[in-house]
This record gives C-alpha cells, sequence and structure tokens, in this order.
C-alpha cells in the first residue's frame, strides 16, 4: 500500500501516531460531541483534529481510552476503524443518534443494536452481502448492562443503516423511491427499532479486523410515530447513552483485567 503520510509515521486520514490513542475507543460521528465525551474521562487531552476526526484521549481505571469522531457514514467511519486498529485499538463503542422505526421506540430513548441492516455500500467492500453485520455480544451485553443500571429507557435490536439520510425522509422525491419505500416498509415488518448510519459498516469492518465494537444510540425522533398521529417528541441531549457508553467501557476493561492479559496502564 502506498504510504500517503510519507514516512511520517502518523495515519493519513485521522493524522495520529503510536501512542495518541488507547487500545479502548468511542466513537461518537460528530466531532462536536468528543469534547463532552471526554470530560467523562480521567485526565482527558485533545489530541488533534484532522477532517472529521476530532480525537480526546484520556483513562478509565488507569487504561487509556480515546475518544474519535467518525464523522457520516460508513466510509469515513471504517476508516477511522482501520487506522485506530493500525496504532493498536481492539475495542470500540459507537456513540451515535438514530431515528426512530418501531412504534414502542420514543424520542429520548435508547437503542443498543444486536445487529444492523446493510442497506449502505461499505460494508460490500469488506465482506459478500451474506454475512450478517453483527456487534460483539460482550460489547453489547455491556452496554445493555449499563443502561439497565443507569435505570435509562433502551430497546435491543436490530438498526438500519443507509447511506443516503434523505433517501430515508424524502424518498419520493428520488427516482429509486419505489425501492427505497418498499424497503422501509419491509425494515419496519421485521421490526427493526431505528434507522442511522454507521453501525453496519463498524460491525463488518470489526468482524474483518478481528476486533471488538458495539453501538448505543440516541432516537432523536421517530417518523414512524409522527406518521401514525402518535406524540412524537424530539430529543438532542446525548448524556444518557454517553453515561451508558463509559460505564461500558468499565466494564469491558475490569473484564480483560480479571479475563485476560491486564492492559497497558498510563
Amino acid at each position: 500500500m502506498i504510504d500517503y503520510a510519507q514516512g511520517s509515521g502518523y495515519e493519513y486520514h485521522v493524522h495520529l501516531k503510536q501512542g495518541d490513542v488507547g487500545a479502548y475507543c468511542i466513537l461518537p460521528g460528530d466531532p462536536g460531541r468528543c469534547a463532552s465525551i471526554a470530560g467523562h474521562l480521567d485526565g482527558a487531552r485533545h489530541i488533534g483534529m484532522n477532517r472529521e476526526f476530532n480525537t480526546y484521549t484520556g483513562s478509565l481505571l488507569g487504561v487509556p481510552v480515546s475518544v474519535v469522531s467518525t464523522g457520516i457514514g460508513g466510509p469515513s467511519a471504517a476508516i477511522a476503524m482501520e487506522e485506530l486498529v493500525h496504532l493498536g485499538a481492539h475495542t470500540f463503542i459507537r456513540v451515535g443518534t438514530c431515528g426512530g422505526m418501531d412504534l414502542d421506540v420514543l424520542g429520548g430513548d435508547l437503542i443498543v443494536a444486536d445487529g444492523a441492516i446493510r442497506m449502505e455500500g461499505t460494508s460490500k467492500e469488506y465482506a459478500p452481502i451474506e454475512f450478517p453485520a453483527v456487534p460483539d455480544f460482550t460489547v453489547t451485553r455491556a452496554l445493555a448492562d449499563a443502561a439497565e443500571a443507569l435505570k435509562f429507557r433502551y430497546h435491543v435490536g436490530v438498526v438500519e443503516c443507509k447511506d443516503s439520510f434523505f433517501g430515508q425522509h424524502e424518498p419520493e422525491k428520488k427516482p429509486v423511491g419505489y425501492e427505497l419505500m418498499n424497503k422501509w416498509k419491509a425494515w419496519c415488518a421485521l421490526g427493526a427499532k431505528g434507522s442511522e448510519m454507521e453501525s453496519a459498516a463498524l460491525f463488518v469492518t470489526a468482524s474483518a479486523l478481528h476486533v471488538r465494537v458495539g453501538t448505543v444510540l440516541l432516537v432523536l425522533a421517530n417518523q414512524e410515530r409522527a406518521k401514525a398521529g402518535l406524540p412524537d417528541d424530539q430529543v438532542h441531549n446525548t448524556e444518557h447513552e454517553i453515561q451508558v457508553a463509559v460505564e461500558a467501557m468499565k466494564t469491558l476493561i475490569r473484564q480483560d483485567k480479571a479475563f485476560r492479559a491486564e492492559p497497558e496502564k498510563i
């Protein structure tokens, strides 16, 4: 592979080098959310920002943990994971937002994804479409246990991942709207909980790289509830899902210390 960093030692896209990040990474999409997530870490410092990749590193339980934004969509999320794995990361939690699909899912609820519909393109360059997009079970269990312990309203289930935000919200305006609308109906009939843009790519990329990943999402609103004339509050405060991700990461670090080689301390 061509060294686009020209021997600088930096990963080309995230612009990070060895020692900049921990083996445990929290991945929001929005670069603007990184600072608030880093505030939950001990001794967090801003490492830098390049393109959509904003990075902070601190610690939890004495172990280095990083927060790295991935931008919007599967391509940049997969790039971030690939380059972070080059730097030694092995455990990832996506902290994102989504729209609800199932009528029982309310704005402000959390979704812990236990699978993702591959209605996007990035994962197809990692695995045949027959391969499922599923997260690591230990990460998923830690997220669900954290949401339960914190007494936040949450759901565990499948999320739909797409590449076009407006393909979801204005499918009737698209030349292939007939396909988008029919598939959306199918996902709803199959019980999908919410729709977002990154988890399928991250799940399949993690499978290809043999690393761990899980996803927790804040439901901003639910267009299906709005269509049905049901109450549909909008919620944009991501604090609950951040707390869930941080507590889950602590659980994973404790488990790794107990059952595997103890993570390197700061």
